[in-house]
């Protein structure tokens, strides 16, 4: 009958290794956002041309992306929307695999 019930040390581990999808979308988020800003705004210092070719193909995807300063910061944005997707995606994934194999 006590082979059922959870143990202590198994329900302190269980909420220990469980991800918050909301912190782990912001990190991410915002790592994905500034990289977007600093590469843009880093081929805008550095100059040349033409001005990040490669990087203007960002415009395919996030609508309204150009290389420019207004551009970096609709970069931003858009890598922070992103990345706060797949880190909360991930989180998800992560605890429901977790519970699965808790569950077992």
């Amino acid at each position: 009958m006590s082979e059922n019930k959870p143990t202590l040390e198994k329900i302190i581990m269980t909420r220990l290794t469980r991800m918050n999808a909301v912190v782990s979308g912001l990190v991410t988020g915002v790592i994905f956002g500034l990289i977007i800003f600093i590469a843009t705004n880093w081929l805008l210092l550095k100059g040349g041309e033409p001005i990040g070719p490669h990087l203007a193909l960002l415009g395919q995807f996030f609508m309204g992306y150009t290389v420019s300063f207004w551009g970096s910061l609709l970069g931003f944005l858009y890598g922070f929307v992103t990345g706060f997707i797949l880190g909360s995606a991930v989180a998800v994934l992560y605890n429901f695999f977790l519970k699965l194999r808790h569950n077992q």
